[in-house]
């Protein structure tokens, strides 16, 4: 977009930039790119619960990463040119991952995982390499009935048959994501508290999740 502008940058795509100043920068459209880490939770969510999911409007190739690792989970991926269809077995496969800076297996991803891990059938591990203390969402899985055990910045998931709905609370933007996720799968009703942190990375998840057929809803607070 600066060089649209008419910025002088070499180096593109390298690790390292070279920036020229000019004089001035003239005005130019651009089309935002999609949120991969929204697309992927919601991948996530049809992973976790079943059936078939189609994401339209993204990047694929901007997370391929998780999408690999979906297909090593058991899901079936389709993905077309600017969607992804998702078919989910009926079980899903234990994966380890690593976060990495990109393109490899995002940190914002990170919490989603672990929800969706918690249910698989077998252990795994989730090593985040970026934010060693980015944890905080494993006690409040550990109370909807998840086993899961800290060693630093390892989480060990051992993959049990079923959650059960209590109240919990989010303490971060992608920890309410996973919260949500693992709610919608525990047996019962679930209370995430503090669903504040949400409005600043996902656009009406609740109502995009109702449309998939979820039963949620916000019962207190207004959007921010």
């Amino acid at each position: 977009m600066l060089v649209a502008m008419g910025a002088k940058i070499n180096g593109i795509g390298t690790t390292t930039l070279e920036i020229e100043g000019v004089e001035e920068l003239r005005p130019t459209n651009i089309a935002t790119i999609p949120d991969r880490i929204e697309a992927g939770t919601m991948l996530i969510a049809g992973a976790m619960c079943g059936g078939k999911i189609k994401i339209e409007n993204v990047e694929p190739e901007h997370f391929a990463a998780l999408t690999a690792r979906l297909e090593d989970a058991g899901a079936k991926i389709t993905v077309g040119k600017s969607s992804i269809d998702l078919t989910v077995p009926k079980s899903l496969n234990p994966v380890d991952v690593t976060t990495a800076v990109y393109p490899g297996f995002p940190t914002d991803m990170q919490a989603q995982w672990i929800a969706m891990m918690s249910i698989a059938k077998g252990a795994s591990t989730v090593t985040d390499t970026i934010y060693h203390d980015r944890f905080s969402h494993v006690p409040e899985l550990i109370r909807l009935g998840a086993d899961i055990e800290m060693k630093e910045n390892v989480a060990l998931i051992r993959g049990v048959k079923k959650l059960k709905g209590t109240k919990v609370m989010s303490t971060d933007l992608r920890a309410s994501a996973a919260l949500i996720l693992a709610a919608l799968k525990a047996e019962g009703e679930t209370e995430v508290l503090r669903v504040y942190h949400l409005d600043r990375g996902y656009e009406a998840i609740e109502k995009k999740l109702t449309s998939l057929g979820a039963s949620i809803k916000r019962v207190a607070g207004e959007e921010f």
